[in-house]
């Protein structure tokens, strides 16, 4: 895989977090729940920032950056705050994986910048209520690790 072809991957998938996140953003109140609107929308920014940087990088490398789908699948159980914010923490676990494999197929500034975006995944799942993990992003190192 070349660190273009990585990058590719990475915009796809901010392409669906940021379908997803204005999905979970449209089922969740601003007014009942104010805390998890807050943190969605910070999310969807934050995912808007890595989509844009994304396609700076691939210009940046003569690529032409891939458009995003027409639409995508919604996750399931968005009819509570609780499966609002489990789908939310999901999105940031396999935020945490794409963001890994961009650290791995990547040098230099690219890879500094996915390492903080993958820190930052990381960080969040825990900040959505989920437990730690030992290697955020590597759920392969997890089971091998015992955890």
């Amino acid at each position: 895989m070349t660190p273009a072809s990585a990058m590719q991957d990475a915009l796809r998938a901010e392409h669906a977090a940021l379908y997803v996140h204005g999905v979970l953003g449209a089922r969740t109140s601003a007014s009942a729940e104010p805390e998890l609107f807050a943190a969605i929308t910070a999310a969807y920014r934050r995912h808007r920032a890595r989509r844009d940087r994304l396609r700076t990088f691939l210009r940046d490398v003569g690529a032409e950056p891939v458009p995003a789908e027409v639409a995508y699948e919604s996750p399931a159980g968005l009819g509570s705050a609780a499966g609002v914010r489990s789908a939310a923490a999901d999105l940031e676990r396999t935020s945490a994986e794409v963001m890994a494999a961009l650290v791995a197929q990547t040098t230099a500034a690219v890879r500094r910048w996915a390492a903080a975006e993958l820190v930052w995944s990381a960080t969040w799942h825990v900040a959505l209520g989920e437990d730690p993990s030992t290697w955020p992003g590597a759920p392969e190192l997890e089971a091998r690790a015992g955890n």
